[in-house]
């Protein structure tokens, strides 16, 4: 089995940065760690759950939404198992519950069901 726990979320002003993390941990896991790819899915109240960026666990490559091009950027830490969504130039739009999710092959998959293993969330509220 696979554990996320996603922190870093917060309230932060428009225009403001924040950095969320998502720790991966379960032998499952740790058996396939090079195989998963890692996404970074959202909710606001009201809406859908959407994509938001994906990045190869092993190897080079990452994915975004395009509401989020040139804003945000996921990267990975393999030695700490923890990938990181580093987002700048924030919008009240932003503001949502934001979930880390992995998915067992190197295929960047925007649509939720196709993603494995889901965290708990994390609240990012950005005031305007």
């Amino acid at each position: 089995q696979v554990q996320l726990v996603e922190s870093g979320g917060g309230l932060v002003q428009a225009g403001g940065s924040l950095r969320v993390s998502c720790a991966a941990s379960g032998r499952t896991f740790s058996s396939y760690f090079g195989s998963y790819t890692m996404g970074w899915f959202r909710q606001a109240p009201g809406k859908e759950r959407e994509f938001v960026a994906a990045i190869r666990w092993s190897g080079r490559g990452s994915n975004y939404a395009d509401s989020v091009k040139g804003r945000f950027t996921i990267s990975r830490d393999n030695a700490k198992n923890t990938v990181y969504l580093q987002m700048n130039s924030l919008k009240p739009e932003d503001t949502a519950v934001y979930y880390c999710a992995a998915r067992g092959d190197s295929y960047y998959s925007t649509i939720p069901s196709e993603y494995d293993y889901w965290g708990q969330g994390t609240q990012v509220t950005v005031s305007s």
